[in-house]
């Protein structure tokens, strides 16, 4: 049987994720590469796989299967997403969580008018943690529902950080409020607003010459990322951030708090703790990359969130090999 052709585009953290995760995938093969950046500066784990300018995708349209963006949701892949479906069935980890809609509108027609299947939002919130949601709603309809996330950088919110004029780096970590989850694992059902439940911590390393109190102010005051948090800037040398920040660590919980029956009280709870973020983001979006593929190949187009896609087409696997071995 042939294998699933994979093109990544963006080469930084994520990129580099999907390339190892492909290899865990004997069902797949990576194909190409494509950059902004000069091509013969990109250094590929596979001497096979090339890399190529972002211009030069169109070239690939039979040649590559799904194609996995790996940009930034700030800036990348309002863009990217709508144009590049117009060519391949693509992947995308889009998490402004309140934009999300519009976005799936917008890629929807481009994907709808090309007979390309594109998944939008993958990864683990928006995405597992998304599915967990759901499902502690439909067990328990009568509850409350909540997401902590952190202790953990966010490679989202830290994009968006860097992206600001006189940052020269920065990260961004995302910490749940310790009192707030207390309370819920409690089976209080409190009722928190955003700034109870995360804070917000960032490190940044500045150009020279740039205003510390400028760029304070346009983080804390963005809208989506930061503007309902109470977050905390530290400005720091880019010796120290490579010491203390070069890691990638993250997690979080989803928390379903209900009744059921007679009022008992119920607890359902998914949980992730994750050494690498974007190595495990990108394990993620390989797996869906393999679901539009295989919802190509039965006719369907158009935009789809991880609410469309039926587990077993993530597998490998059969579906009687599934029945038998996981049912």
């Amino acid at each position: 049987m042939s294998k699933i052709r994979i093109g990544i585009v963006g080469y930084g953290n994520l990129g580099r994720g999907v390339e190892l995760a492909v290899m865990q995938n004997p069902d797949m093969e990576l194909v190409a590469v494509f950059t902004r950046r000069n091509p013969s500066t990109i250094q590929v784990s596979n001497d096979s796989v090339g890399v190529y300018l972002v211009e030069d995708i169109k070239d690939f349209q039979d040649k590559i299967d799904v194609m996995i963006l790996c940009g930034g949701s700030a800036k990348d892949l309002p863009e990217q997403t709508p144009e590049i479906s117009q060519w391949f069935h693509t992947i995308d980890s889009f998490d402004t969580h309140a934009l999300i809609p519009e976005f799936f509108e917008k890629v929807d027609k481009t994907a709808k008018m090309s007979d390309k299947v594109s998944i939008i939002s993958v990864g683990w919130d928006p995405g597992l943690f998304s599915l967990n949601r759901l499902l502690g709603e439909v067990v328990l309809p009568v509850g409350n529902t909540y997401t902590f996330w952190g202790d953990g950088l966010s490679q989202g919110h830290s994009d968006a950080v860097r992206r600001i004029v006189g940052v020269k780096n920065a990260v961004q970590y995302t910490l749940p409020v310790q009192e707030a989850v207390d309370r819920v694992r409690n089976g209080e059902q409190p009722e928190l607003s955003t700034r109870e439940k995360h804070k917000r911590e960032c490190f940044v390393v500045l150009e020279e010459g740039a205003s510390r109190k400028e760029v304070e102010q346009q983080i804390i005051t963005m809208p989506n990322y930061f503007a309902d948090y109470d977050t905390t800037v530290h400005f720091i040398s880019e010796e120290e951030l490579e010491k203390n920040h070069s890691g990638m660590p993250h997690g979080g919980f989803v928390i379903r708090s209900g009744v059921s029956g007679n009022q008992d009280r119920q607890l359902m709870e998914f949980s992730l703790k994750l050494e690498s973020n974007p190595n495990f983001t990108s394990s993620v979006l390989v797996a869906f990359a393999r679901a539009a593929y295989r919802l190509g190949q039965l006719g369907q187009s158009g935009a789809k969130t991880v609410y469309d896609i039926p587990f077993g087409l993530l597998s490998p696997k059969s579906a009687a090999q599934l029945r038998a071995e996981l049912l």
